[in-house]
């Protein structure tokens, strides 16, 4: 089945989806606005460790300072289908959630955020994009890694390689992000294997200049594309 990379009528950007990391919040803030400014079609805010009103208040300036500079691009919230429900319902420029295996299923999601929210989920093994397949109807995207081994998160899967990307993108409905200590030096191999986008923690984090990081990114994807 062809995959689209449409979400309510709107074409996702997903070539450098840059993820955000802990730290001091202006920080997040401002490399996030910064990241946006260089071109980033979607940025996740994921701060672990983070209370749900910490969450809450970080998203709400995240997707001002990301709106202020950049009203495309789309700000989702990690795991939290509560805090994105609230922050939506409020009129913030929030625009989804992306849930991982032991979140909310998809179409209970689905179903609490509207037909207009962005959902991705977090798979990585063709069994889990198989299950995904089953609710591509409730689902924008996929994440999957991981890529290599990353410190900031331990999926307990073993690192795909750019080998085992083909098979994935070749068995998802839906388009494939794939994460997991992506640098942009990655960026045209992963292009080259079919993936829709890659998406980024640490090398946009700890860039000096995120915005020439982000556009270097997708100037490395868009040559590497197939």
């Amino acid at each position: 089945m062809p995959r689209s990379t449409e979400s309510a009528g709107t074409a996702l950007d997903l070539r450098c989806y840059f993820v955000t990391g802990s730290g001091d919040p202006q920080q997040v803030v401002e490399i996030a606005r910064a990241a946006a400014s260089g071109g980033a079609g979607m940025i996740q805010v994921r701060s672990k460790p983070i209370s749900a009103r910490a969450l809450y208040e970080l998203t709400a300036r995240v997707a001002a300072e990301v709106h202020a500079v950049s009203p495309e691009t789309k700000v989702l919230i990690d795991d939290r289908v509560d805090v994105a429900l609230a922050l939506m319902h409020e009129g913030h420029p929030v625009h989804g959630v992306h849930i991982g295996q032991d979140d909310l299923p998809v179409r209970t999601a689905r179903e609490l955020l509207g037909p207009e929210a962005i959902i991705g989920l977090t798979t990585g093994t063709l069994e889990l994009v198989r299950a995904a397949n089953e609710v591509a109807d409730a689902l924008d995207y996929v994440g999957c890694g991981p890529f290599r081994d990353t410190p900031t998160k331990d999926s307990g899967r073993a690192p795909l390689g750019l080998e085992g990307f083909g098979p994935i993108v070749a068995e998802s409905h839906v388009p494939v992000v794939a994460i997991g200590d992506v640098t942009r030096e990655d960026a045209a191999d992963l292009a080259g294997t079919g993936v829709d986008g890659v998406a980024i923690v640490r090398g946009i984090m700890h860039a000096e200049d995120p915005e020439a990081y982000v556009r270097g990114v997708i100037e490395g994807f868009e040559a590497g594309r197939i």
